[in-house]
């Protein structure tokens, strides 16, 4: 029988949704790919894969799919691994270079200028290089591993600016050479969740309708369990590959990111879709379609 293809995000912070399908007893049952956000959804408009984890943003460009339920990559508050870095307060900042691996991320960004910032930057979009970002523009979009890595090697000596901001010298040698002095850093998470007292939902498993049955649903909610239950291990295993601090990486995935479609997750996300209509990033807003289950999807924390 063939197995089913799925498009996986290749930073951490999914890790614990596919540990299942990696290290569990559900190894070998899906066809699993690893990549960046935007090919991930990619891959699942253009037939390539059958399930993605898919930028929040971008359910609202396809059709013929639906959301398996309970499932997301969220945040209540600070996520530590979407930041703006800026050479200057971000209300001088008059040009904002975009990881292009990045679509919902872009999309707060854009929301954020708008009507917490109160700036209209001029957007241009890069590829993942904050070096190089940052000789460009007056401000950078990181995402991923890349922008975790740097939120660790701040945050003790960082001096809090306005609301919500970090100040600090620039974390490594690349953005020494990049930034002169100070560098602000905002977590877009943190930003949103000032703007809208709700939650950020980065992305959530889609899957093409045909293929999203009660069994698939019941596999990735596993999948996601075992993955829960096993953080600490998770963290460990990243930290060799990552050569960051196993705890500092538990912690991470443990406090910063939260798993589930809850109730305040999914206003959240209805809300990020009207700012996205309001904006024109997208058309009006279509609901959100799950898949059917025939087990109880909770939700986790």
């Amino acid at each position: 029988m063939t197995k089913l293809r799925v498009s996986v995000v290749e930073y951490l912070n999914t890790a614990p949704l596919v540990w299942g399908f990696t290290h569990g007893p559900l190894a070998g049952r899906y066809d699993l790919s690893f990549t960046v956000p935007s090919l991930c959804a990619e891959a699942l408009r253009a037939g390539a894969a059958d399930v993605a984890i898919i930028p929040s943003i971008e359910f609202q460009r396809m059709d013929g799919i639906v959301g398996l339920p309970g499932m997301a990559i969220a945040s209540k508050d600070r996520v530590r691994s979407l930041l703006v870095l800026a050479k200057r307060p971000i209300a001088q900042v008059r040009r904002i270079a975009l990881d292009r691996s990045s679509r919902s991320t872009q999309a707060l960004v854009r929301i954020l200028c708008a009507e917490r910032w109160k700036i209209s930057p001029e957007f241009i979009e890069s590829a993942p290089d904050p070096e190089a970002m940052l000789h460009d523009a007056d401000a950078a979009l990181v995402i991923g591993d890349p922008a975790l890595r740097i939120s660790l090697s701040i945050e003790a000596p960082a001096r809090a600016g306005q609301a919500g901001e970090l100040i600090c010298s620039a974390p490594d040698a690349g953005l020494r050479a990049a930034v002169a002095e100070t560098l602000h850093v905002y977590d877009v998470a943190g930003e949103w969740r000032r703007l809208t007292s709700l939650p950020a939902v980065m992305a959530f498993w889609a899957a093409r309708r045909d293929v999203a049955t009660p069994q698939v649903v019941a596999d990735f909610v596993a999948s996601r369990d075992y993955g829960l239950a096993r953080i600490a291990e998770i963290g460990r295993e990243a930290s060799r590959e990552l050569a960051l601090p196993a705890a500092a990486l538990e912690a991470y995935l443990g406090a910063n990111i939260d798993f589930s479609m809850d109730e305040q997750n999914c206003r959240g996300l209805e809300r990020f879709f009207a700012r996205c209509a309001a904006l024109g990033l997208i058309t009006p807003a279509k609901p959100i379609e799950w898949a059917p289950v025939s087990v109880s999807v909770r939700a986790a924390k």
